[in-house]
């Protein structure tokens, strides 16, 4: 299990620029509980640090070509809501497809065109890599967005 995040924030010539980013991993090897343990440790250590002014999760749809996938991500969904109610950080869920509309122009781009799209709204050197961070940046853009930010 691997849960990218992605803090924005304003920048000195950009509109929003990152402040922090990366994967938490969780050691494949270890029971499903003890992996969202250490997915609640580090989202918890991240909100404590940087005390966003919310929290953007991807929304889960009804149908998944692999409902293992779709069950591990409610799992670490509910860790991350749970991190951010303790510390009284609102929870925003979005549908991918919104995500994918709002960075990349359609709902179904692929990893690769949300890549970039991040990597040019954001004026990054290079696209974020894994994907998740991509994901995670590309949730964040859009939430900004939402709350009378631009993307573009």
């Amino acid at each position: 299990m691997a849960t990218g995040y992605g803090l924005i924030g304003p920048g000195p010539t950009a509109a929003v620029v990152v402040v922090v980013s990366g994967v938490i991993v969780t050691d494949g090897e270890r029971a499903l509980e003890a992996r969202l343990q250490q997915i609640y440790d580090g989202v918890d250590r991240l909100l404590a640090e940087h005390a966003p002014d919310g929290v953007v999760v991807e929304d889960l749809y009804s149908e998944y070509s692999f409902p293992r996938t779709a069950l591990l991500m409610a799992h670490a969904r509910g860790v991350i809501c749970l991190a951010a109610e303790q510390h009284k950080i609102p929870v925003l869920a979005l549908a991918p497809a919104e995500v994918k509309r709002a960075v990349a122009a359609h709902g179904m781009a692929s990893k690769a065109q949300v890549q970039e799209s991040v990597r040019r709204l954001l004026r990054l050197p290079t696209a974020p890599r894994p994907s998740h961070v991509a994901d995670a940046l590309a949730l964040a853009l859009t939430a900004f967005s939402r709350a009378g930010g631009r993307l573009a």
